[in-house]
């Protein structure tokens, strides 16, 4: 398989830069954030009400899950355009191999090739 080809790069770091813009805005919503690139879920108090401490609860864990997510997400567009700057991109992190080019556009924070990727499954 030929090298990616500059053009292409600069696309997936236009996308991966588009996602960070749209995870950093739903990171806002449901969390705060503690440091770089570390976030802890909302915890928001409707009331001392039974109902109302249930329905936090509920809340709570909801945004937990996203967070954690999110927070993976994240990472990987960062890990992605870390790769950019490294030149490193598009290859697989497991075997070494490259990672084919409609992954890439389909998944521009990729990190293993498909084969290495259903191993892992």
């Amino acid at each position: 398989m030929k090298k990616l080809d500059k053009k292409f790069i600069e696309e997936r770091k236009k996308d991966l830069l588009e996602r960070k813009v749209e995870l950093e805005k739903e990171l806002a919503i449901s969390t705060d954030q503690v440091a770089d690139n570390d976030y802890d879920a909302k915890f928001i108090d409707l009331g001392d009400k039974e109902d109302e401490n249930a329905a936090e609860v509920a809340m709570f864990e909801k945004n937990l899950s996203l967070e954690k997510t999110l927070e993976l997400s994240m990472y990987n567009v960062n890990k992605g355009l870390k790769k950019i700057d490294e030149g490193t991109y598009g290859l697989c992190e497991k075997c070494d191999g490259p990672i084919k080019p409609e992954r890439l556009e389909a998944f521009p924070s990729a990190t293993a090739c498909m084969a290495c990727k259903e191993k892992s499954l």
